[in-house]
């Protein structure tokens, strides 16, 4: 562990409900949130809990076929994120949200529908937007540089950081592994998951 990687305590979310939870992934394009959630998922698996993965660009073309990237159409595909998310939750599934995600209120809109039935964890995957451009294999980040690509999170579209997120992850710091071990500790922390489980 380093110092780039650290918890925050959110008293709502820390309290033990039982059941079903929310593990949210936020961060831009390339921060390498869905690589991380998937070394946390079957590790939940391997300990008995029944996982759902709700990754934002299979949600975009499957529940929210159709929407654009303007803010109204993004607040949309989050809170409907969210919405599914607080189902699974409430039947006591663990959800793994990857989604940039790049609004404060709207993730505070998923949180309080997730709060309903159990635990909300949001994971803020931290990289520059240097460094998400350098990963980017597809040249999205380069068109949007070239304005080609407009309304672009983090080029010409804002990301508003967390203000108090459970977890922060600095992935220019940290290997994926280092940090699922991270995501998966504070889970035993809140009494989420069983400590000291092994296979």
């Amino acid at each position: 562990m380093t110092e780039h990687i650290y918890a925050h305590d959110h008293p709502e979310s820390d309290r033990v409900r039982g059941g079903g939870f929310t593990l949210w992934f936020t961060g831009l394009s390339g921060s390498g949130k869905s690589t991380i959630a998937h070394l946390v998922g079957p590790e939940l698996d391997r300990r008995g809990h029944f996982v759902e993965y709700l990754d934002g660009d299979t949600v975009r073309t499957r529940l929210s076929k159709g929407l654009g990237f303007s803010k109204e159409d993004r607040d949309t595909n989050i809170e409907r994120i969210g919405w599914v998310a607080s189902r699974i939750t409430r039947q006591g599934g663990a959800v793994i949200a990857a989604a940039i995600s790049p609004y404060e209120e709207t993730r505070a809109k998923a949180r309080g529908l997730v709060e309903e039935f159990g635990s909300f964890v949001e994971v803020y995957v931290k990289a520059s937007v240097d460094e998400c451009a350098r990963r980017d294999v597809n040249g999205l980040y380069a068109k949007a540089f070239a304005g080609e690509i407009k309304g672009f999170t983090g080029v010409d579209d804002p990301y508003e950081e967390p203000r108090s997120p459970e977890v922060v992850v600095d992935t220019e710091t940290t290997e994926p592994e280092e940090a699922a071990a991270l995501v998966i500790a504070k889970l035993e922390t809140l009494g989420l998951i069983a400590a000291g489980v092994r296979a």
